[in-house]
């Protein structure tokens, strides 16, 4: 096996490209499954009507996604990385074929015991999406900054896609007897077999590329235990810097109470993006925007303007002068972000469907470019294990966010006399 310590210069390794498109398609793999369940939800509100599919399967998923991540944060410095997410990526692949499974044997009719089986698939695709999620941003974390851009530009283009291959869906089978059902089946069954093909990505392909490689011998010398597994897989054996083994305190690094201590506004920027974003999108945008021309299209168009506005934003930072790295601007821009509530109250209430579907798309705008600006700046500058560490607890904030915004989201429902 070859052996390398790190040193080698990033701008002499090959395979920059390659982990980009990987890292994107990984992303997109991170949150098809559960986009799609989302995408989906005129299907869901037809066959469960008196269940509020959109607001209670988001609901379930959050627990799981939440509690698990919590888990796996507190024990980050012990855990398989290489084991973490192929974990997460097949049970992706398994839980969405089990919606295949489960439309197919109860021939697509509702009541309570398939939406059970339907809450349970939700539950799984959140502690599959804490496993990725966490265990992919901590990965890249230590690598370039591109990398992790990459893979959150693949979670919103999951969304912008499922948006995307709904409506032609609904197009192709609008006017067929059982359309709705036929479009959701074809709509899972390419998410299955995409599911399987970040399995293969994540197990054969990713971890050989040389500049992977690179970034994982390097925070395996800074004393990480969680990359050795997917260096193994590489054909990497990694071997201690000469001056770490003569003096073991290069290896120390901040506990994740201390990170957390020095990273707290971004924990907190983390937060309050996911809050306000959930609390709106997507079950305000599903069932209270009234009756409008679009007709049954005005939900699937909104989440679609929402979805790709969100991917559009995370490409933004890329541009140097465009991104925002000030600390203090950050948490401005997030806390002003809250004014979109009572925007989104009154155009509901009085405005036309064009307004929504610009304040939509504001919203989208902004939650990618935001996340990206917090988790490319807040890594900087700490060892390798420490990155990893620092990732996973904004994903934490992230995650507890969106559980936070989602239970704000049954004020809007309350709010109607339910």
């Amino acid at each position: 096996m070859a052996a390398l310590d790190g040193s080698e210069a990033p701008a002499k390794l090959k395979g920059k490209y390659a982990a980009m498109i990987v890292c994107w398609l990984l992303g997109i793999g991170c949150l098809f499954s559960w986009n799609s369940m989302l995408t989906i939800e005129d299907y869901y509100v037809y066959i469960f009507p008196h269940y509020h599919p959109s607001r209670v399967l988001t609901l379930v998923y959050q627990p799981f996604a939440l509690g698990t991540i919590a888990v796996l944060t507190y024990n980050e410095a012990k855990i398989n990385t290489r084991l973490r997410n192929l974990f997460g990526y097949a049970l992706f692949f398994l839980s969405t074929l089990l919606v295949l499974v489960l439309d197919l044997a109860t021939s697509g009719k509702g009541g309570i015991g398939t939406f059970i089986g339907v809450c349970a698939i939700s539950g799984a695709f959140g502690v599959a999406d804490a496993h990725v999620q966490g265990g992919m941003v901590g990965d890249l974390s230590f690598m370039q900054p591109e990398f992790i851009q990459s893979f959150l530009a693949g979670l919103a283009a999951s969304g912008a896609l499922t948006s995307a291959l709904r409506l032609i869906t609904k197009a192709a089978f609008d006017n067929s007897q059982d359309g709705l059902r036929k479009g959701a089946i074809l709509f899972f069954a390419i998410c299955t077999f995409f599911e399987l093909l970040c399995v293969l990505l994540y197990a054969y392909i990713f971890p050989k590329l040389d500049i992977v490689k690179h970034y994982r011998s390097k925070a395996a010398s800074e004393g990480s235990k969680t990359v050795s597994a997917d260096l193994a897989a590489g054909g990497i054996q990694t071997l201690l810097k000469p001056e770490a083994q003569e003096d073991p305190k290069q290896l120390e690094r901040l506990s994740s109470k201390e990170l957390l201590l020095q990273n707290i506004d971004y924990a907190i920027d983390m937060f309050l993006i996911y809050v306000l974003t959930l609390s709106i999108f997507p079950g305000f945008l599903s069932e209270d925007t009234g009756t409008h021309s679009l007709g049954g299209w005005y939900a699937l168009v909104l989440i679609a303007m929402y979805n790709v506005c969100d991917l559009i934003g995370r490409y933004i930072p890329l541009l140097k002068f465009l991104k925002l790295e000030s600390r203090k601007g950050l948490m401005i821009a997030i806390l002003s972000r809250f004014l979109l509530v009572p925007a989104f109250y009154f155009t509901a209430k009085y405005g036309d469907q064009g307004w929504m579907i610009m304040l939509t798309s504001f919203l989208g705008l902004t939650n990618g470019y935001l996340t990206v600006c917090v988790l490319t700046s807040a890594p900087k500058g700490y060892k390798g294990p420490e990155q990893n560490a620092l990732g996973n607890l904004l994903v934490l904030f992230l995650l507890g966010g969106i559980f936070a915004g989602v239970t704000l989201d049954w004020l809007w429902l309350i709010g109607k006399g339910w």
